[in-house]
C-alpha cells in the first residue's frame, strides 16, 4: 500500500488508528465487553466458596459487631450518639465501598494481565469493571441497612435520595481517579499495591465512622478540621449519615456547611478522576512488557 493510499485512508471520518485508546470515553463504545469483564468478576468473586454470596452480608456484619462492641459499648460512644447502630453501619457501607473499589480497581491491570498482554482492548475497561463488581456487592450491604433502618423508622424523601446518590457518585469518583493512579504505577511497580494497602488501613480512621464529626471539630485545629471536612470520603460518610440515620435522629448536630464541603469534596473526587485518567493514559502502553 502506497503513501497516497494510507493518507487517502487517514482522512476517512470511519478511520481509526489501530491500538488507539481515547480514555474512559472508549469504556462506553465497549459496553458489550464491560459487561462480560463485570459478568466474569462477580461470578468468579465466591467461586467454589461453601457460603457464596451470603459473604457480602457476614463479612460487614461481623466488621460493624467487632466496632459496636469495642467502640459502642466499651468506649461509650454508644450513650453519645442517638441510634449508634444506624450510624456506625451507615458508615461502614460507605467505608467497605470505597475499600473494595480502590482495591479492585489498583490490581485490575494485574488480575487481567493475560489479555492485556495477548490482545488490544481499552485498558480502562479493566478498572471500570471493578468498580462495577464492588458495586453490585455493595448493594446487598446498602439494602440490609436499609432494611434495619425502615423497621427503626426510617421514612424516605427526596433529599435522603440525593444525599444517597451524591454520596455514592463521590465514592466511586474518588475510588476510580486513585485505582486509575496506582493500578498504572502498580503495573510497572508492584509496591503501589502495598501503598494502596496503607491507605485502606487508614479509611475508616480517617472519616466519621466510628466517632462524631464534632470530637474532630472540638480538638483539632480548624485548619485542619478543614482539610478533614473536604476529605472526599468524610463527605461521602455523613451524606450517608443524613441518608439513613438522621432521620432516626433528627435532633442530632450535623456539620454547618455540609452542602459546600460536599461540593468541593466532588470537585477534589473529580480531579482525582482526571489525575488517575492522565497517568493511566501515560503510562498503558508498557503494560504489556511490564506484565
Amino acid at each position: 500500500m502506497n503513501t497516497r493510499t494510507i493518507e487517502k485512508y487517514r482522512k476517512d471520518p470511519d478511520y481509526a488508528t489501530p491500538g488507539k485508546s481515547y480514555g474512559l470515553l472508549h469504556v462506553l463504545q465497549h459496553r458489550y465487553l464491560l459487561r462480560l469483564i463485570m459478568k466474569k468478576g462477580v461470578a468468579t468473586r465466591y467461586y467454589g466458596s461453601a457460603l457464596g454470596w451470603a459473604w457480602s452480608y457476614v463479612k460487614p456484619g461481623a466488621q460493624f459487631l467487632m466496632y459496636y462492641i469495642v467502640i459502642g459499648v466499651i468506649m461509650g460512644i454508644n450513650r453519645d450518639i442517638d441510634f449508634f447502630p444506624i450510624y456506625l453501619f451507615s458508615g461502614i457501607v460507605a467505608v467497605n465501598f470505597f475499600t473494595e473499589t480502590l482495591h479492585n480497581t489498583t490490581s485490575a491491570i494485574v488480575d487481567n494481565r493475560e489479555l492485556v498482554r495477548k490482545i488490544f482492548l481499552p485498558r480502562e475497561l479493566f478498572p471500570v469493571s471493578a468498580c462495577g463488581v464492588a458495586l453490585v456487592h455493595f448493594l446487598p450491604q446498602a439494602l440490609l441497612l436499609l432494611i434495619v433502618a425502615i423497621f427503626s423508622g426510617w421514612t424516605v424523601s427526596w433529599l435522603q435520595i440525593i444525599c444517597f446518590i451524591v454520596g455514592v457518585f463521590l465514592i466511586l469518583c474518588f475510588a476510580l481517579g486513585l485505582g486509575l493512579f496506582f493500578g498504572a504505577i502498580n503495573a510497572v511497580y508492584r509496591d503501589a499495591k502495598n501503598f494502596v494497602d496503607m491507605i485502606l488501613m487508614f479509611a475508616t480512621w480517617i472519616s466519621p465512622v466510628l466517632y462524631s464529626f464534632a470530637m474532630v471539630r472540638d480538638r483539632a485545629p480548624e485548619w485542619l478540621y478543614q482539610i478533614y471536612m473536604v476529605n472526599p470520603m468524610t463527605a461521602s460518610v455523613e451524606l450517608f449519615h443524613n441518608t439513613f440515620w438522621l432521620p432516626l435522629a433528627p435532633h442530632s448536630e450535623r456539620p454547618t456547611g455540609l452542602l459546600t464541603y460536599a461540593l468541593i469534596a466532588s470537585a477534589i473526587a473529580l480531579c482525582a478522576l482526571l489525575i488517575g485518567q492522565l497517568v493511566f493514559k501515560k503510562l498503558e502502553g508498557t503494560f504489556a512488557q511490564r506484565l
